[in-house]
């Protein structure tokens, strides 16, 4: 074989690799954009069925103004969210509020009997579990996404072809996840 025809045989392997590489992290970014799109889907659908639970509550503790005003400036918080991490912090502020907001309804048995607040609060569930997995799914795409950008050889090509930083995940800072663990006290 001659130089020329092995010089050709390299450079059409180094582009077929290069393509191969540059493909797949175009494909884990649309991922990871498709998985965050999902996240913040489920966050609107959940902020839209906010008002409709404090409005429940609202008329049996109407006395419990500043629960109130914590929910709707925590789901405010987390619609104006635009990174995984302000997402973030504003997802570990709404988890305490609506903790504060379910202790509450937990003082007022004819709340949580109403068929309304039930069906409510089983919806707030099953958003919930919504957001949990899609978190899940956005961070494991997060997680491929960075460690095939720093993997060899892709390390060595993903800036030059556009890809230089790290993806943020989705994570509610230790703090914010100590004080969830923590029981609410309610007194009237």
């Amino acid at each position: 074989m001659s130089i020329a025809v092995i010089i050709l045989i390299v450079v059409i392997l180094l582009v077929v690799v290069g393509a191969a590489m540059y493909n797949s992290l175009v494909r884990l970014n649309q991922q990871a954009s498709e998985a965050w799109s999902d996240i913040t889907v489920q966050l609107k659908r959940r902020a839209d069925l906010i008002p409709n639970l404090v409005s429940s509550v609202k008329g049996y503790a109407a006395h419990e103004s500043q629960v109130f005003e914590n929910v709707t400036a925590a789901r405010a918080a987390t619609l104006s969210a635009t990174t995984p991490e302000q997402a973030a912090k504003a997802e570990g502020d709404f988890q305490s509020t609506m903790k504060s907001l379910f202790a509450v309804a937990e003082a007022y048995p004819e709340l949580k009997a109403s068929d309304n607040f039930q069906q409510l609060s089983a919806e707030l569930t099953d958003t919930e579990d919504k957001i949990q997995a899609s978190r899940r799914f956005y961070n494991g795409v997060v997680r491929d996404f960075n460690t095939k950008r720093k993997t060899f050889p892709t390390n060595i090509f993903a800036g030059m072809l556009g890809f230089k930083a790290d993806k943020q995940f989705f994570e509610v800072d230790d703090a914010t996840a100590a004080a969830l663990q923590n029981p609410v006290e309610v007194k009237f």
